[in-house]
């Protein structure tokens, strides 16, 4: 009997059901000859389409269920896709490599004829828009960086990247008790929302989260970050513990971008949209407007 407490003569916790905690943008799935199908949020829409990519071991639910509203609410058609290897991404035969993530990315905005796009990217994302203003400018009207940077080659990060085979292990062996002990690590109770959550983590592919973490060790666009031609744009996470705002702040500077901060950690972009999704727009507006991104 789910919510009783008891069961069969043993102690079981309520069985939420994993309902997400907003009415999300319709699902769509895009299928593009030579990649497969790709999933995304759509909000639909006539105004200018905004792209945003998620981060590692995130989803495009998990990063943004409370960036949608707000974006689409200031007039902007909104698409997010899941990457490879999260959530409802691919699942391809080939390793994980970000530059692959910037191309599903362009090729969905191809598909749609929403090209070119305001891109946003967050941690992981971050790293894929460079990708995608760099390889594909075409679909790129403006660029917005968050929570992230231009390498992470700093000997204490690449020390934490080389664990991610015993990562990939853990989650392939027992991903439920994994899950819930991160979430339990992060402070967020039993409840109706945490259950969501782990539910969407269970949708992830072990082995690609594994090779995403490798292939962020790998990542460095410092020798060409300055030389992209779309206007760009940093929403700094002022209290970030996991991309320290140093690192943040000479990825601005590379990128000659107009900065705008927020007192948030990496994680709370969730669960503090009030600090968030305010200077998110200013970004938003800043790129827009390639006169305006010049005079700021």
């Amino acid at each position: 009997m789910v919510g009783s407490g008891v069961a069969c003569g043993f102690v079981s916790a309520p069985a939420w059901p994993p309902e997400p905690p907003i009415d999300m943008p319709p699902p769509r799935t895009v299928w593009v000859r030579g990649r497969g199908e790709l999933f995304l949020r759509d909000t639909g829409g006539e105004g200018p389409p905004v792209m945003l990519l998620h981060g590692w071991m995130a989803s495009a639910d998990l990063n943004w269920w409370a960036v949608y509203d707000t974006v689409r609410d200031a007039g902007y058609r909104v698409l997010a896709i899941d990457h490879r290897g999260h959530g409802r991404g691919l699942r391809p035969l080939t390793p994980f490599r970000l530059v692959d993530c910037a191309a599903d990315a362009a090729a969905a905005l191809r598909a749609l004829d929403a090209a070119p796009a305001l891109v946003v990217g967050y941690s992981m994302g971050g790293a894929i828009a460079q990708l995608v203003a760099r390889d594909h400018p075409d679909v790129v009207r403006g660029l917005v960086l968050s929570g992230t940077a231009q390498h992470w080659q700093d000997p204490r990060t690449r020390r934490a990247f080389k664990t991610m085979g015993a990562l990939g292990l853990t989650l392939s062996v027992a991903p439920r008790t994994s899950w819930r002990a991160g979430l339990r690590q992060l402070g967020l109770p039993p409840g109706p929302h945490t259950a969501w959550v782990q539910s969407e983590l269970l949708r992830h592919s072990a082995r690609d989260l594994a090779e995403a973490g490798r292939e962020l060790g790998r990542f460095d666009s410092r020798s060409w970050l300055g030389s992209l031609a779309a206007p760009v744009a940093v929403v700094l996470t002022t209290r970030d513990e996991l991309v320290p705002p140093s690192k943040q702040r000479a990825l601005a500077q590379a990128a000659k971008a107009t900065v705008f901060e927020t007192p948030i950690k990496h994680l709370e972009i969730g669960w503090l949209p009030e600090e968030y999704n305010p200077p998110l727009l200013k970004a938003l507006e800043a790129v827009g407007d390639r006169r305006a991104a010049q005079v700021a």
